[in-house]
């Protein structure tokens, strides 16, 4: 074991651990591209650690939504995006996939400009 994960670890065992939206977009993105996590597999992490009683999120129901939409299909960061939006009727987007696979997923409406 290295170092790094040692006092990973030590601190998860150790202290109260607040995780930003941030740095949950971040460490998504860092699974997927640098160690090759599946969708399930990101989702099944978070839930993980999320889950362990230490760990505070600041809004705790966005994250649980955006980790179903991500594991039926929305990209995490599309996810993320429309968790936050739903106070509004309208998300605008280039991105074709993301007005498809959002489409009936709640009632902000997203679609292209």
């Amino acid at each position: 074991m290295n170092y790094s994960s040692f006092y990973s670890r030590e601190i998860f065992k150790t202290y109260d651990v607040f995780i930003p939206d941030t740095v949950i977009l971040e460490t998504e993105w860092v699974l997927r591209f640098a160690y090759k996590f599946k969708p399930t597999e990101i989702c099944e992490a978070f839930k993980r650690l999320f889950g362990l009683p230490n760990v505070y999120l600041a809004n705790e129901s966005l994250i649980v939504q955006v980790l179903k939409w991500h594991e039926t299909g929305l990209d995490f960061a599309d996810a993320f995006h429309l968790a936050h939006s739903q106070h509004y009727s309208e998300f605008y987007t280039f991105d074709d996939k993301f007005v498809k696979k959002a489409y009936g997923l709640t009632n902000c409406e997203v679609k292209k400009p």
